[in-house]
């Protein structure tokens, strides 16, 4: 679990509720109708924006930024070193029970396709391809909630003239006045809440995970490559370290 989405996200709230509580208390920033305006109307709007299949992965896109999977890049070096030592001293017929059994779905389909003998340009163009539908999906997925930031926003905007037409109107009655003003400001609030704690922090790092994951992939690939083309498994090391922060480059071979 990424420590610290969860607890930015926590310590946000934690702090908001803290501010009301020493005020006037929790209770006088709830109110109904506000709510129904701002995370209502701007699902309703998410809704008209995206796909009703990419709308049923909202829940578990949200759950990619708390929880994301995880690849031990130092890990996946070693492996490749591995694979290359092994087929460049009993040739790349040689990983095929080991491949059967990559968990990694990427790296296992590359491989695949190299002990099959397939031409190298297409194994790179397969395999890039995919990369980068994969990299469109994730986008895609991260827009929702940037789009849902603008529209939270824009929705507050809403409540505003709605709260503030529903007060013009009965200015008369002091009594209504307050209630209006109510939702006039709370609608307001909830859209800054939800575009400046949710939407735009976890498109943010929606994306951050993208760019991780693509990386992860550029890596494998090239290791794909260098396993097919026969290189030697200090090159395919000294290629793959290139991918890693200089802090975390440390050789096998030393």
């Amino acid at each position: 679990m990424d420590l610290g989405t969860v607890i930015g996200i926590v310590l946000v709230f934690a702090l908001l509720m803290g501010a009301m509580a020493m005020g006037v208390g929790v209770g006088a920033y709830i109110d109904i109708p506000s709510v129904l305006i701002v995370i209502g109307g701007s699902i309703g709007a998410l809704m008209v924006s995206f796909k009703p299949s990419q709308m049923k992965s909202f829940v578990k896109i949200f759950m990619v930024a708390i929880k994301p999977p995880q690849e031990d890049r130092v890990e996946l070096i070693k492996k490749l070193v591995q694979f290359a030592t092994k087929a460049r001293k009993d040739g790349i017929l040689a990983l095929e029970s080991e491949v059967n059994d990559e968990p990694n779905e990427f790296l296992k389909k590359g491989l695949s396709m190299a002990i099959d003998g397939n031409e190298p340009d297409n194994i790179r163009e397969l395999l890039e391809i995919e990369m980068e539908q994969t990299s469109t999906r994730h986008k895609v997925n991260g827009s929702i909630f940037s789009q849902w930031a603008g529209l939270a926003g824009a929705m507050g905007m809403v409540g505003t003239l709605i709260g503030l037409v529903a007060m013009l109107l009965n200015m008369a009655d002091p009594s209504a006045i307050g209630p209006s003003m109510a939702v006039a400001l709370l609608t307001t609030m909830y859209g800054a809440i939800i575009g400046n704690v949710l939407g735009t922090p976890i498109a943010n790092i929606l994306g951050i995970r993208n760019d991780e994951e693509t990386l992860v992939k550029e890596m494998i690939l090239t290791g794909i490559m260098s396993i097919q083309s026969g290189d030697a498994p200090r090159a395919l090391e000294a290629k793959l370290l290139s991918y890693l922060p200089p802090k975390e480059r440390v050789s096998q071979y030393n």
